[in-house]
């Protein structure tokens, strides 16, 4: 498992509304980031990850739905599930820009806060074993690595390895690795 904490983006122009997504949001495992703006979301995703974001549909500047598309359009974000939150649900259209810009969902205000803290709860889920599977995979790299120089140490022929010990030393060492970095 991971020991990295998820984190929700919160993304809104009102201060206020970031502070009751952090209210709503308490007493989940998560670290809750809020920012202003789209461009101060974009930025915050170049150096973070999230298991999801949060996004205010109609912001001053750039809007939810321009922040969304270059969410999506880079390799390293396109996979961060993107919920909308809004005030406007007079016009469906606004739903279905947020569907088209990739959102997983697109709530309007007022919303039952048990459902939103329902919905960012399955996605620190999904966040976190897919970081476990990350790790898995890591490990089964490391244990396919030490069983290459295993089998290479066994099959090689008597006397073709100018230090046989070295080799079964270093083969020593990665299965500890492995042993050490796998969890009991």
């Amino acid at each position: 498992m991971s020991s990295r904490t998820p984190r929700v983006l919160a993304v809104d122009d009102r201060r206020e509304n970031l502070l009751a997504l952090e209210a709503i949001l308490q007493g989940l495992p998560v670290e809750v980031v809020g920012v202003t703006s789209g461009d101060e979301a974009l930025k915050r995703l170049l150096v973070e990850d999230y298991a999801v974001i949060l996004l205010d549909a109609l912001m001053p500047g750039m809007d939810g739905f321009e922040t969304a598309d270059h969410i999506k359009r880079r390799q390293r974000t396109r996979h961060i599930p993107i919920v909308f939150l809004t005030a406007v649900d007079t016009d469906s259209h606004l739903a279905f820009r947020g569907y088209q810009a990739g959102a997983v969902d697109y709530i309007t205000k007022p919303f039952d806060p048990w459902v939103l803290r329902a919905k960012v709860a399955v996605f620190v889920d999904l966040w976190t074993l897919h970081a476990t599977l990350g790790a898995r995979a890591e490990e089964c790299d490391q244990l396919r690595a030490a069983i290459d120089d295993a089998l290479e140490l066994a099959e090689a022929p008597e006397g073709a390895s100018d230090d046989p010990a070295g080799r079964l030393d270093q083969v020593r060492e990665r299965l500890r690795a492995v042993r050490a970095s796998t969890p009991r």
